[in-house]
């Protein structure tokens, strides 16, 4: 590390760090990195009466902020991640939504040039592999079956960018896709389907490792079909994602998923769409209107709910708070679970030295009031001193 090196000690939080929470504890900041020492002369902050939790990952996340990932310029989809950064997202993955296969794949062009520039975390293609009778909010007419070939096409297209595909793996080509897509090293996720448990245990011995917003858009779980969630919940393979903003999931199907899979198998997301951070209003995700109303999401053809508005720092204090979650708990599936998963564990997802110096600042009512990305303040928590 350069002795030029900004030097921060954040000291007198609560911390989170993977082996439990320290009362009192203290983080160390030299420059972009966590430290394990500090220097003489190093910056303090006090953050008593604060947490200190790292910095969250959302890999399901269609914009914010008044702007789209799956439209616009390179620095419209910079407006939507600087939003969510400021709610505590220090890493994104941008998901696209269905739309012609030529236009999906310019468009990982420009997500994977904003991927190599370190602004976002790679690319999740959401569509148009995925079931009609599930569709969502993603244009019918657009839909197809997977199609190795095709999913090759925006593998290809994203230049190593791509870090996951929805797919519903109960339709033809499903389980050639999902097996082209472990070959890749790309996560291949279940979801937008009406696949049979036996069709989804088929899906997962093939490689698929994550299920696309648990509930949302997939056969409900019945005593004689149990379909596709006790399949996913069931199976250690499987990370499943959960929208917690009290619109997708009843608290119950929250607790269900969080005991049933464990901690360690669940990654919070917000499936957010451009009005996140923003507000209430009319709004496009990829071809289709959207009506927000009251912070909820609607297509306003057919009503279906057309992602959330939901921000991490918002699914993070409702699980701890209304949901009684543990924090250890709430930061594994916010953070370390979904970082591991898109394979960056190793720089970010947990407070370690030699890691990021991506954190959040929480205080003892689970607001956020501070952000920290590689070592540089997104919101300040505006407690400095200096010894």
């Amino acid at each position: 590390m350069s002795g030029s090196a900004h030097s921060t000690v954040l000291s007198g939080a609560r911390v989170v760090l993977p082996t439990g929470t320290v009362a009192g504890g203290r983080v160390i900041v030299e420059g972009d990195r966590i430290a394990g020492s500090a220097r003489e002369g190093a910056e303090i902050v006090d953050l008593t009466g604060h947490w200190i939790v790292p910095g969250f990952v959302d890999m399901h996340n269609h914009g914010g902020g008044g702007a789209s990932f799956t439209s616009g310029t390179a620095e419209d989809v910079l407006q939507g991640v600087r939003t969510h950064r400021e709610h505590g997202t220090t890493t994104l993955v941008a998901s696209t939504v269905t739309g012609d296969l030529d236009e999906l794949a310019r468009r990982a062009g420009l997500l994977a040039e904003l991927t190599q520039a370190g602004e976002i975390a790679g690319i999740h293609f959401e569509g148009p592999f995925i079931n009609p009778c599930r569709k969502g909010a993603h244009k019918e007419d657009l839909l197809r079956d997977p199609d190795p070939a095709e999913v090759r096409k925006l593998i290809d297209a994203a230049h190593g960018a791509a870090r996951m595909f929805t797919l519903a793996t109960e339709l033809p080509g499903g389980l050639d896709s999902v097996r082209l897509l472990a070959e890749h090293g790309v996560i291949a996720a279940i979801g937008h389907t009406d696949a049979s448990y036996e069709q989804t245990r088929a899906a997962i011995d093939a490689g698929a490792t994550v299920a696309t917003h648990l509930f949302n858009a997939m056969p409900a779980l019945a005593h004689r079909e149990p379909g596709p969630i006790a399949a996913l919940l069931e199976d250690e393979r499987i990370t499943v994602e959960l929208i917690n903003d009290g619109t997708h999931l009843h608290p119950a199907a929250l607790e269900l998923a969080f005991h049933h899979a464990g901690a360690h198998r669940v990654a919070l997301i917000t499936d957010a769409m451009d009005a996140a951070g923003f507000g209430d209003g009319t709004y496009h995700l990829g071809p289709l209107e959207v009506e927000v109303k009251g912070g909820v999401a609607r297509l306003v053809e057919g009503g279906s709910i057309a992602g959330s508005t939901l921000t991490l720092d918002t699914a993070f204090k409702r699980s701890v708070t209304l949901d009684k979650l543990p924090v250890e708990s709430v930061v594994q599936a916010i953070s370390a679970n979904p970082a591991k998963l898109i394979g960056l564990y190793d720089e970010i997802g947990s407070l370690e030295p030699g890691k990021y110096a991506d954190l959040v600042v929480l205080d003892a009512s689970f607001d956020l009031k501070g952000v920290m990305r590689r070592g540089e303040w997104v919101v300040s928590p505006g407690l400095r001193e200096r010894p």
